[in-house]
């Protein structure tokens, strides 16, 4: 079926709202608004404030509907997954990628992470059951909504990269960046502001491999959800070899070239002169220039995190090109 002829082209699966292990997908009508926000929770708030027309733009229906209605809608697939470990340059590169009208660029989006944790709150829920779903809610964000769409960026929430193994079964030949920065770096800037994998309790704890009952402050619990992160990775590169790991140091435009090249894109001139033009700005307050101050001294509880990262590091230089994959 072509895509401006399915019923729901131009919706999208938005939340979840699970009851006594029942669970409801919500909808919502795009009409056609970019996704340009840094973060797509963003872009459904702002999806909520177009005036209402003569039409429903809001829907609500079983979950089990998703698989049925994904199935004749015309999509792209993923074009590349990019993971990080937070506050590591991966909101700019998904805006910036974003900045080219062939690319759909989703940063974070809610109902992805929504479907990967659905078995913590559905237990009877089976993994092959959850792929499906995801791969279903997929297939209406990867709609070709203005027709020049070619490629589909999906920037992950960072602790989905201990999703990685049932992601890679679902998309065996996708492209998967792994981007990353010095963990106190990334800890300096999480206890200025923290995200809620930064705070215990707002994830559950077995997506990070630790015990339900452990109790930890703030610092060490990010501590280690850093070392957790890093320590995927290495698993991750030593047993998947379409990844691509990018260090936030290297630079963004010289990422981004890296980018190009694995993901096997073509990025025009005029593209990466917007490119460099947007980087100068803050990725999450595109109207402000970007500035970063750091500086503080590397607590005693991230020394394992600090091992981790210089494991990683050695990894990275040791790989070949991305071209030659």
């Amino acid at each position: 079926m072509n895509s401006e002829t399915h019923p729901l082209h131009n919706w999208i699966p938005y939340k979840l709202n699970i009851s006594e292990g029942n669970a409801d997908c919500y909808w919502i009508d795009t009409c056609n608004e970019p996704y340009i926000e840094p973060f797509f929770s963003e872009t459904i708030g702002k999806l909520r404030g177009v005036p209402r027309r003569s039409v429903p733009r809001y829907s609500v229906s079983n979950l089990s509907m998703l698989l049925e209605w994904a199935e004749q809608i015309e999509h792209i697939d993923p074009t590349a997954f990019i993971f990080h470990i937070s506050r590591c340059g991966s909101t700019l590169m998904s805006q910036l990628l974003g900045l080219d009208e062939q690319n759909i660029s989703l940063s974070e989006v809610p109902i992805f992470d929504d479907i990967l944790r659905l078995r913590y709150k559905i237990p009877q829920i089976s993994e092959a059951h959850i792929s499906k779903l995801l791969k279903a809610a997929l297939k209406f964000y990867g709609q070709k909504r203005i027709g020049a769409e070619k490629h589909l960026f999906i920037k992950t929430d960072s602790w989905h990269i201990h999703f990685h193994q049932q992601l890679r079964d679902l998309y065996p030949q996708t492209p998967f960046v792994l981007l990353y920065r010095a963990p106190n770096e990334v800890f300096e800037s999480q206890t200025k502001l923290r995200g809620i994998q930064a705070v215990p309790g707002l994830i559950e704890p077995e997506v990070f491999g630790f015990d339900s009952d452990e109790a930890l402050d703030l610092d060490t619990h990010i501590a280690n959800v850093l070392s957790g992160y890093l320590n995927s990775y290495l698993k991750v590169v030593v047993t998947d070899n379409l990844t691509l790991l990018l260090n936030y140091n290297e630079g963004i435009m010289p990422l981004m070239d890296k980018l190009e090249a694995f993901a096997q894109i073509k990025l025009s001139p005029v593209i990466k002169q917007k490119m460099k033009e947007r980087a100068n700005y803050h990725s999450k307050q595109p109207a402000e220039l970007f500035s970063e101050k750091l500086g503080m001294i590397a607590p005693a509880l991230l020394q394992e995190a600090l091992d981790l990262y210089g494991e990683v590091e050695q990894k990275r230089l040791e790989r070949k090109p991305a071209a030659s994959l």
